[in-house]
This record gives structure tokens, C-alpha cells and sequence, in this order.
């Protein structure tokens, strides 16, 4: 069997089950959270923290909540890194640095899981377990719940409220996460993936060098990392090592996980508005532009323009065998379309014009499918302005799903677009302009690939890295832990607001000159709104980087 059959059928198969996992799933993940009944343990979690489950919550008290919630959740993670080398554990490591630290809390708590450190030679199995798995667990509920606030928005009428955060966060990590999890632990672990808490393994063979890597948890934190996609893993080497990814099997297994929550959240939405040929559409549209994007990055490797590729008739540097340019190519557009970041192959390693397609899935906003929630959240902000140009277009108030997008809307769906670009290109901008670009690896048009790629890794959260850049210094991770920052809780604030506003409308009845937003008319107008708004923004940096260097 040819590279490119095998690719295929893998893609295939993998598209078939997450369209089975679609209903099912989608279902469940609608019963959680519109369910009014509270378990046992729910409610004993909602006393501990002095909660009323039955109590709602406006949009600024919900947005309140969680940015409390996340501010706590980085102080503890940042003290726990600071104080491993005091506490108790096997191995014993000394405390993290501070900056490495802070970036690490931030990056975790923001759901990105960059990491500037080796995890298996610097954190303890407690800073692994106690701290960076819980994040793992909560910040991925963060963005689920965030989702489905924006949902109640357009589902509610005349409403002030749009739920209640610590209810919301308590029910998907009890009922959705863990679950899951759970189940997914022991397909990895039958599949090879090592769960132990051994002292140290002796891997010298599979690294060509005299190197001791510290056993734990991995199968279970593989399957946290990807069912929340997030990029963290336990090895420094990340899903291309096979303690963590070990044959194609679980390669599999790792897509199926990290695709399973963002392609089955358009379901929830579409049950929640009372009209499931909705969450079709948007469906549609992600589904339109991830294919287009694993397309292309396969076509790219698979070409392997350059003279050492075509020597050897493949791009194969770093790239492991035992999953090939395609399934490597296919694993690296997977994780940059969700906000996921893991690798199982050396991004800065692909061709120019394959390296640029996942920098290309990040500044999409990640939203094909996208990140647990935020993928959601950010399709439908997009089809909030689509309908707006659309109603510009025809000189009609524009109308989606029976709430009008008047000036209050739009404001807050501008902001969030403009959010997350800004911070990306200020800080390139400022990386560039001033020394700490000579950390790059490359220069020319290559090393400033590896700049861009990493404000855009971090200001999206995604957490991937071209890898060539040494990011492990003083500026770097400030600089990358503030545009996590920003990039995460800025546009999280923009939905929240745009949720308040529209659960207070009177929905308005549909009209004959309502634009359908269920139709392939809208489902392309939204793909080409979503591709026409990065183009413009990000294309001058794109020719300065894979693109000067392709052609």
C-alpha cells in the first residue's frame, strides 16, 4: 500500500467515526448542559464553594467568575512550580524558575500548554498530576462553558442572565471530561502508550544517545492533553515519542480525541437554538475549510519541494517512520486547526509551503473545527459579522437566528476578531525590532517563520511551536505569556458580552428578506468571510516568511 493510500484511508476512517460520534455525542454533551438536576457530588462541590446552582448569572458576573477562577488557577500553579524542589516527590527536581513558571501557569490555565521546558527532565509527577492535568481538565470546561453561554445568548429571550459559570465548569468536567477520559486512558494504555510512576527509563537506543527519562503518568496525561486539546505533553519530544504515541493505532486514537468535543459542539448548539440544521451549517463550514487545509498540507509534504526531499523522493526530516509524511502532515494540520498544539513531527522541518499551512490553521481563529468551545464560539462570532456585511450588502438590518446585529453586537464581534491578530503581529514586531530575534535557529525568511509562528502559536493558544526558536529566556516567555493572556481572556470577555446582549432581545420573526443561515449560500459565504478577513490581515507577514522562502 502506497504512503498516499494509506493517508487517505486513515482520513477517511477518521471522518467516518467522528460523523457517528456527531449525534450521539452531540447529544449527550446537550443533555449536561441544559439537564436541572444536580448529583450528589455536584452539589457537595456547589457547598464547598458556597454556590446556588439554581442561581443565574448576568454576563458580567459570569465573565467575573471566570477570570477569578482563572487568576486563583494561576497563582496555585505558579507556587506549585516555584515549590516543587521543597515538596514532596519522586523524581526531585528543584523549584521551576520564576519566569519559566509564570509562563507555564499561564500557558496552562489559557488552555495552550506551550511549553518552554523539557517536561520530563523539570516537572515532578506532582506539578504534572496536582497541576498541570487539572488545567488540562478546566480550562478546556472554561471554553466549553464560554460556548455555551454564547448559545443561550441567541437561544434565550428578554433574559439577563446567561447561567451560572461554577455550575457550568462542575457538570463538563464531571460529566463530559472525566468520563471520557477515563475510558480513552485504557484504549492508550492497550495500545502501548506506558502508565507507570517508575523511578527512570534508560532510552538511549531510541534517542542515539545516553539519556534517562523520568517514567509517569503518560497514558493518562496523553489522553487529558488530548480530549481537551491541549498541547502539553509529558515528553519534550510530545506525541512523536513512543512512550506517548507509540504506533499508528494510537495515532489514531489521539485525532479521534482531539476532534471528538469541537466537531460534536455545533450539535449542542443547534439543539440548544431548537433548530439542528443549524449546527449542520456550521458543521459545514468547518468541515469545508479543515479538509481544505489537510488537503493542502498533504499535497505540500507529499511534493516535498526542495533538493534534499527530492533526492530521497520524500520529506521526510523530522518525521517519524512509523507514521510517515502523510500521517505526520495530517496529525500537524489536526492540531493547528483545533487549539490543540500537539506534534507527532518537527514543524520547522516541513517544506515552506507546508509549514505555512499550520500557521495559516492558527490565524483562521482555529475554528475548524477548532478548540473545545472556543471553535465554536469563534464560528459563530464569524457568522455574526457574515450576516452583518450581508445585511450591509442589501441595506437590511442584519438578522441571525431572530436576534438583530445592530451596533452594540458588532462592536463586541470586531473586537474579538481584531484581538487576537494584534497581539500576534505587535509582538513579531516587537521580536523582531529589537535582539531577542537572534534566538532564531534559521535566518532570513525561514527564521522569521519561527517568529511568527510563535506569537501566533501563543496568542491563539495553541501551544505548538516551529521549534527551531529558543524561546527559554527572560523576554521570550513573558512576552509569550502575556499574548497567551490576551489572546485568551480578551476575546473570551467580547463573547460574553455579545451573549449578555443578544439574550436580551425580543427575537424578531423571519421575514422575506431574511437571509437563511442554513443554507450552502450562507455556509459559503461564511467560509469566504473567514478566509477574506485572515487573508487581509495576515498576508504581508505570510510573504515575509513561508511564502518568500517558497517561492
Amino acid at each position: 500500500m502506497s504512503m498516499t493510500v494509506a493517508g487517505i484511508l486513515f482520513i477517511v476512517s477518521l471522518l467516518v467515526a467522528l460523523a457517528v460520534a456527531y449525534r450521539y455525542f452531540g447529544d449527550y454533551m446537550y443533555r449536561v448542559v441544559v439537564g436541572a438536576k444536580h448529583s450528589v457530588v455536584e452539589r457537595g462541590i456547589y457547598r464547598v464553594l458556597r454556590v446556588n446552582p439554581e442561581g443565574e448569572q448576568t454576563w458580567k458576573a459570569y465573565a467575573g467568575s471566570l477570570l477569578a477562577f482563572s487568576a486563583l488557577s494561576i497563582l496555585f500553579l505558579y507556587a506549585l512550580l516555584r515549590l516543587q524542589g521543597v515538596l514532596w516527590d519522586n523524581p526531585k527536581f528543584p523549584g521551576v524558575t520564576d519566569h519559566i513558571a509564570w509562563n507555564t501557569a499561564v500557558s496552562f490555565v489559557t488552555n495552550t500548554n506551550w511549553q518552554a521546558y523539557s517536561g520530563e527532565s523539570t516537572m515532578t509527577h506532582l506539578s504534572q498530576m496536582g497541576g498541570l492535568a487539572v488545567q488540562n481538565f478546566v480550562s478546556a470546561s472554561v471554553g466549553i462553558a464560554v460556548a455555551v453561554a454564547l448559545v443561550r445568548g441567541f437561544a434565550r429571550r428578554k433574559s439577563g442572565t446567561l447561567g451560572n459559570f461554577w455550575v457550568d465548569l462542575t457538570r463538563i468536567t464531571l460529566r463530559i471530561l472525566l468520563p471520557v477520559a477515563v475510558v480513552a486512558t485504557v484504549a492508550l494504555i492497550i495500545g502501548g502508550v506506558v502508565q507507570n510512576f517508575s523511578g527512570g527509563h534508560d532510552v538511549s537506543t531510541l534517542t542515539g544517545g545516553s539519556q534517562t527519562l523520568t517514567g509517569g503518568p503518560v497514558a493518562s496525561q496523553e489522553v487529558i492533553k488530548e480530549l481537551g486539546t491541549n498541547g502539553g505533553g509529558y515528553m519534550n519530544a510530545n506525541s512523536a515519542h513512543p512512550f506517548e504515541n507509540p504506533t499508528p493505532w494510537t495515532d489514531w486514537i489521539e485525532l479521534f480525541l482531539i476532534l471528538l468535543i469541537p466537531v460534536s459542539m455545533p450539535r449542542v448548539f443547534g439543539r440548544m437554538v431548537g433548530q439542528n440544521r443549524q449546527g449542520y451549517a456550521i458543521l459545514a463550514v468547518m468541515g469545508i475549510l479543515a479538509i481544505a487545509s489537510i488537503g493542502l498540507t498533504n499535497a505540500f509534504e507529499l511534493a516535498g519541494n526542495g533538493t534534499v526531499p527530492h533526492a530521497v523522493g520524500a520529506a521526510l526530516e523530522g518525521k517519524e517512520i512509523r507514521f510517515g509524511t502523510s500521517n505526520s502532515a495530517t496529525f500537524g494540520a489536526i492540531t493547528t486547526l483545533t487549539s490543540t498544539g500537539a506534534v507527532n513531527s518537527f514543524h520547522d522541518s516541513y517544506t515552506s509551503l507546508g509549514g505555512m499551512m499550520p500557521m495559516i490553521n492558527m490565524m483562521l481563529g482555529e475554528v475548524a473545527p477548532g478548540g473545545v468551545g472556543a471553535g465554536l464560539y469563534g464560528m459563530l462570532v464569524l457568522a455574526v459579522i457574515t450576516v452583518f456585511v450581508a445585511g450591509l450588502m442589501v441595506g437590511r438590518t442584519p438578522e441571525y437566528l431572530g436576534k438583530k446585529i445592530g451596533s452594540r453586537e458588532i462592536k463586541f464581534a470586531s473586537l474579538y476578531f481584531l484581538i487576537t491578530p494584534a497581539v500576534v503581529l505587535i509582538g513579531v514586531a516587537a521580536a523582531m525590532a529589537t535582539s531577542n530575534h537572534t534566538t532564531m535557529l534559521n535566518v532570513g525568511p525561514h527564521g522569521f517563520s519561527e517568529v511568527l509562528y510563535a506569537f501566533t502559536s501563543a496568542a491563539n493558544n495553541n501551544g505548538s511551536a516551529f521549534a527551531g526558536i529558543t524561546v527559554n529566556t527572560g523576554w521570550w516567555d513573558n512576552a509569550l505569556g502575556f499574548a497567551m493572556l490576551l489572546g485568551r481572556f480578551l476575546p473570551i470577555i467580547m463573547v460574553l458580552g455579545l451573549a449578555g446582549a443578544l439574550a436580551r432581545q425580543q427575537p424578531v420573526p423571519e421575514s422575506k428578506g431574511t437571509l437563511p443561515t442554513h443554507r450552502p449560500l450562507f455556509v459559503a459565504m461564511l467560509v469566504g468571510v473567514t478566509v477574506v478577513l485572515v487573508a487581509l490581515t495576515f498576508l504581508p507577514a505570510l510573504a515575509l516568511g513561508p511564502l518568500a522562502e517558497g517561492l
